[in-house]
């Protein structure tokens, strides 16, 4: 495996919509590029990047990939990224390790609802963008209104610095060539060939439209240099040597979109996109320094207690083989072969094979032993890896997703995407004692390479949840854990975490004697109780004058009051936002203890309960809703069927975000509904935002099913 510098590296993440041709258009490149023998098919499951059983299964990338392809004396780090909307927090990952990033449209449907998301995840980091109208070669290709209506879609979208740099040739043979509108040369290719153009004669039925292009082309690039404009005005054009530089500084600076034209399924026009990469796509080297941001330091203060102290700020590290050697771990794969597999970015410096580096996030030092770049998921070993290039090692002890390591004794923490909050929860049972007894570590292994899974026991109804991005996302966790791990699980809705309170105010008397040969039980205590605002908890006040109960014996009212709250009152929910004050009471010198005051507080809070209007709170979430425009009305409708309050709505380009505030027994199945309302085209996000008094018809139906109170034995 030849050893590439950081100048001859490209690094492309590959982003769009689902069903927009990735995982195909980078088969294609890997075959043009001749580093897979023949073209790798998605639904045969022979496509590199397309090597997960689950996606392979299911039709859809489902995580990241990697894949490299050497091309004229370059590298090219393809990191392949899911484009189902359950799965775009994993396209967002995937941005972080690249340099540049290639959009693809479905040439059939044109921009769709993950296309913006990404092309926003793009904008956020200022990550130069490369438009490529992906899958040419089929029937509908341009849509209704044609291949110019499709343009000014881009156009309206994103502005008119999306602007073609190649032209189409598609005839009755189908889509078989593209002009480049630098060089103004055509190139045709045999549909389903090795991807290699050959030099011809543009149409004589584009010659107009490729002259009107190229001047647009060379009107936009000379608009953001004076000299450029000078030359322009000058010479009616610009030089072709002159075009190529200023063009590959004006997409790495952001200001232009070059627009290409592709087919991966019949590899056509795959050569002249790596040419294009290679040619015009910044390296590492071009792009700013990098940030790594100094962790917090324990230290210890003058009465030798440890705080944590501040760390310097940022430090800026350029990306350059002389600079200390950083780097951070973007993604973790865990295989049953070979275990934990981190793939990793070289910030800075040159890591070599058998080095012993610092993890600056844990302080720990590992070992990387055996370095290897990824085909995707196949390991190829080589020595050493240069600033900016892209590699894997096994077997890390302790190294996560999101870890900076370098040399040791330095410091500085890259920081890594956030992940949006699980959309959907369910409830897990295992099916047997040994699949109880695997759970715990296999789900463990998969949040170490999922970072939006989320696994936790609901304290409330003692349930194990797990949490993920939606049904499918879920599904496909299950599927691992009984392929992978073999163990088997359930999944159900999760049960709501309904909560009592009150409404009234009421005042009861608890008292408990009970006699038997020796020494009785005696308690008796008088409360008041009376609702708090919502989020009060619980508050316990004394007030007693002239001991009539002894203070040792009150916290025992308060704990039998706090064990009675807990069982709840109406259906065995835990009673929240009241207040409860003893005011008088009385005991027996010889019988009084803990256990009987403890008695009489259970006693009079469930006879202050049958004054105190008791009522169940649910919790309601804050939801975000984002689908195309013309979706919004269906969904408001149905928002509005599911109780749901909508706070506002807001337009993002084509795209409507509702806002709205909707009761968690009404979200339980939404992913489905929304992407049977949105064609899939809708996402949505919630959280939990407050708890709210359940309407009396819909709490009369909970009531009915659920269980009442258990009574104590002591009672």
């Amino acid at each position: 495996m030849k050893i590439y510098q950081s100048s001859e590296i490209r690094n492309v993440a590959v982003v769009g919509h689902a069903h927009s041709g990735k995982t195909s258009l980078i088969a294609a490149l890997l075959h043009a590029a001749k580093m897979t023998p023949t073209l790798g098919n998605v639904l045969e499951g022979t496509a590199t990047t397309a090597y997960d059983e689950e996606e392979i299964a299911r039709g859809f990338t489902m995580q990241n990939a990697v894949a490299f392809a050497e091309w004229q004396g370059i590298k090219v780090n393809f990191i392949d990224t899911p484009g189902f909307h359950m799965f775009a927090h994993e396209a967002k990952a995937g941005i972080q390790p690249a340099e540049a990033a290639l959009v693809l449209v479905n040439a059939q449907n044109g921009v769709e609802t993950i296309t913006e998301k990404v092309w926003r995840y793009c904008e956020e980091v200022n990550l130069p963008r490369v438009v490529v109208i992906n899958q040419m070669d089929h029937p509908k290709a341009g849509g209704g209104g044609g291949l110019s209506a499709l343009i000014d879609d881009l156009h309206e979208r994103w502005g008119r610095s999306c602007v073609p740099v190649q032209l189409p040739i598609s005839d009755a043979q189908g889509f078989h060539g593209i002009v480049d509108l630098v060089t103004m040369q055509a190139f045709y290719y045999e549909t389903g060939g090795n991807g290699a153009g050959k030099l011809g004669e543009i149409p004589p039925s584009l010659h107009t439209q490729a002259k009107e292009a190229h001047e647009a082309l060379v009107e936009l690039v000379a608009e953001g240099k004076d000299e450029l404009m000078e030359e322009y005005f000058a010479q009616g054009t610009i030089p072709e040597e002159h075009l190529i530089s200023a063009l590959h500084e004006a997409i790495r600076e952001d200001k232009i979109f070059p627009v290409l034209f592709s087919s991966g399924a019949a590899n056509v026009a795959t050569d002249h996109l790596l040419d294009f990469i290679k040619v015009y796509m910044p390296s590492p080297t071009e792009r700013p320094p990098v940030a790594l941001k100094s962790a917090a330091r324990e230290g210890v203060v003058a009465n030798g207690d440890k705080v944590l102290e501040a760390g310097a700020g940022l430090t800026m590290r350029k990306v350059d083989d002389k600079e200390p050697l950083s780097l951070f771990i973007f993604k973790t794969m865990t295989d049953p072969f070979a275990g934990r597999i981190s793939f990793f970015k070289v910030l800075s410096g040159v890591l070599k094979t058998d080095a012993t580096l610092e993890n600056f996030t844990r302080r720990e030092q590992e070992r990387f032993a055996h370095l290897s770049v990824m085909q995707g998921r196949k390991p190829a070993e080589i020595a050493e890896l240069h600033a900016g290039d892209i590699g894997v090692v096994a077997k890390l002890k302790t190294t996560l997703t999101g870890d900076t390591l370098g040399q040791k004794g330095g410091e500085g923490q890259f920081e890594i995407v956030t992940f949006p909050v699980p959309a959907m929860t369910y409830a897990i049972e295992p099916k047997s004692r040994a699949d109880e007894d695997k759970l715990a570590p296999a789900i463990h292994k998969l949040m170490e390479e999922d970072l939006l899974i989320r696994f936790f026991r609901d304290p409330q109804t003692n349930e194990f949840l797990i949490a993920g991005a939606g049904q499918p996302h879920i599904e496909a966790i299950v599927s691992r854990l009984k392929k992978r791990y073999h163990a088997e699980v359930t999944l159900k809705a999760p049960k709501v975490p309904y909560l009592e309170t009150i409404r009234g105010k009421a005042d009861a008397q608890g008292r408990h004697k009970k006699q038997s040969g020796g020494h009785g039980q005696f308690g008796d205590c008088k409360i008041k109780m009376e609702p708090l605002p919502r989020g009060g908890g619980f508050e316990f006040a004394n007030e007693i004058f002239g001991g009539s109960i002894p203070r040792q014996y009150v916290p025992a009212v308060e704990k039998g009051i706090v064990e009675a709250a807990a069982r709840g009152h109406l259906a065995g929910y835990p009673m929240v936002d009241f207040k409860v004050t003893v005011y008088d009471g009385s005991y027996h010198d010889v019988d009084s203890n803990e256990m009987s005051f403890k008695v009489a507080g259970r006693l009079a809070f469930r006879k202050a309960m049958e004054q105190a209007k008791p009522c169940l709170l649910e919790p309601v979430m804050k939801v975000e809703i984002e689908a195309p425009d013309e979706f919004a009305g269906a969904l408001m409708g149905d928002l509005n069927g599911r109780r749901g309050r909508v706070q506002g709505m807001e337009s993002r380009g084509r795209t409507t975000v509702i806002n709205a505030e909707v009761p968690m027994a009404e979200m339980l199945t939404y992913a489905t509904i929304l992407t049977s309302m949105t064609q899939g085209r809708g996402t949505y996000r919630m959280e939990m935002d407050h708890y709210d008094i359940v309407p009396q018809a819909i709490a009369e139906k909970i009531l009915a099913n659920a269980k009442a109170p258990v009574e104590d034995e002591d009672e």
